[in-house]
């Protein structure tokens, strides 16, 4: 367990620092490229990764499964590297080559869909999968990040006016690119050279498939609803989409990497038919997921409007709104992602995942067109929490008769009701002070942390406290 903590850990920290880097460089982009130029980058690049999609299947999530399934052999391990490494070659190459038919043909935007094609390499290169089946973190982390530090200091020093968008661009997919490339040479750690006779490419190909299903439909309401927008109503639309979603986005890395390093863990376990481990391991993954997506949406909500104001600036008003409806999704997401990411896959239950997510992906395709032409970015973003809502609420009503669903949520009033009193406090803080500057919301962020541990200290969450002994206890 304490190997398993240090992964969360290491993955929490680079899930957060990968987000962050282009949350840390949008109160400066922002007012460079302005709205349009976030714009134009949020619609195109929500239409290259659907490419990205297609050209992975279901690869990444596949691989990381069965890495965890087969990683006490070496020679099979070797071997299911080299097969997936070059089906994923194979199909990205693919879809690539239809991407690029798709630019010639496109018009505008051409030269920054160009651009944005560099992601199919990125993708096309990427072993990520490879050492988070092996539960190795740490590998990926310490490369990758010298990496991203390098793109966030190359962004404040050449993107100096709104026709460098180009720039900003190939920053952010080149800087990919190398972080992919920088996991090479790790390999030869673990992979021996290919045993061309013993590859089976096409064994792989039928369950990549059924998991390509679920990442469709998932992909639908990470991307559609820019793409939709910035057909229906304007790229400037997309970009405000795009500018509250990156702030969720970072917030939920933190609750949703106890996903990526459970799924390995948890499907070795049901490889060794410990399935007493796999319930344990969810139960105390839920319980640290609700304990942060609580405090994270009422304090997201409640920082809303001077969050807007003071890192996006002015022409982004509309993405306080949309900041405070899209808060809620940390905790629907965060629950999701254990149920699902955390379970089902792991104990191979593919078939409720995947319609879970279809479900949720149908859903939001048909609310969005009706709620984006009624309420332009506020209507797909609660599409989007109306989908989510589906989502977990089907995952839930799948495993209830498989886990003890109590011990899951036992004491998620207390996270709730510290939150709430955490939320409530925080906007009068902000009203009672007028706050309106850095100063303001930094100060804001650690009085709303404060309360909130005060108040959940005071209701003395029971399973919560019993994980930090346990911890300490290990360190010890």
């Amino acid at each position: 367990m304490t190997r398993v903590i240090k992964n969360l850990l290491w993955n929490m920290s680079y899930q957060v620092f990968i987000l962050l880097l282009p949350i840390v460089t949008i109160p400066y982009v922002s007012r460079v490229l302005g709205p349009t130029g976030i714009g134009i980058n949020a619609f195109t690049n929500s239409i290259v990764q659907y490419f990205v999609l297609f050209g992975t299947l279901g690869l990444t999530m596949y691989g990381n499964r069965e890495v965890a399934y087969n990683r006490d052999s070496k020679q099979k391990l070797s071997n299911l590297f080299w097969e997936l490494s070059l089906l994923r070659i194979i199909t990205t190459g693919t879809s690539a080559v239809v991407y690029i038919g798709f630019v010639l043909i496109s018009g505008q935007y051409q030269s920054f869909y160009l651009i944005q094609g560099l992601l199919l390499i990125a993708t096309a290169i990427d072993m990520s999968w490879f050492f988070q089946g092996l539960e190795e973190f740490r590998i990926t982390v310490l490369r990758n990040t010298l990496v991203k530090i390098v793109s966030l200091i190359l962004i404040f020093t050449l993107v100096r006016t709104k026709h460098d968008l180009w720039l900003y661009i190939l920053i952010l997919t080149g800087s990919q690119v190398l972080g992919n490339l920088t996991l090479f040479p790790y390999l030869r750690n673990y992979v021996s050279k290919p045993r061309w006779h013993q590859l089976h490419l096409l064994s792989h190909l039928h369950p990549t498939i059924e998991m390509f299903i679920p990442q469709i439909a998932t992909q639908i309401y990470l991307q559609v609803n820019k793409t939709m927008l910035g057909a229906l109503v304007g790229v400037q639309a997309s970009g405000f989409y795009d500018n509250s979603d990156k702030i969720v986005k970072i917030l939920l890395a933190v609750v949703t990497a106890t996903g990526t390093v459970l799924l390995p863990h948890s499907a070795h376990s049901f490889a060794q038919g410990r399935h007493d481990k796999v319930e344990a391991s969810l139960n105390k993954s839920m319980h640290f997921i609700l304990v942060l997506a609580f405090p994270m949406t009422a304090g997201l909500a409640g920082i809303a409007p001077i969050f807007t104001q003071v890192f996006f600036g002015a022409g982004f008003e509309p993405v306080s709104n949309l900041l405070m409806i899209e808060s809620v999704v940390i905790v629907l997401i965060g629950i999701s992602n254990a149920t699902g990411v955390q379970y089902l896959l792991p104990t191979n239950q593919l078939m409720p995942f995947t319609t879970s997510v279809v479900l949720g992906a149908v859903a939001n395709m048909i609310l969005n067109i009706p709620l984006i032409l009624l309420f332009r970015s506020d209507g797909a973003m609660v599409a989007t929490v109306l989908s989510e809502f589906l989502v977990t609420g089907y995952q839930l009503s799948k495993i209830k008769n498989q886990l003890n669903i109590f011990n899951l949520f036992n004491e998620v009033w207390k996270y709730f009701l510290a939150s709430l009193i955490m939320g409530i406090s925080v906007r009068i803080f902000i009203s009672t002070l007028s706050l309106s500057n850095v100063g303001g919301l930094l100060g804001t962020a650690l009085y709303g942390v404060v309360t909130y541990s005060i108040a959940l200290l005071m209701l003395r969450p029971r399973v919560l406290l019993n994980m930090i002994s346990t911890f300490r206890r290990s360190r010890g």
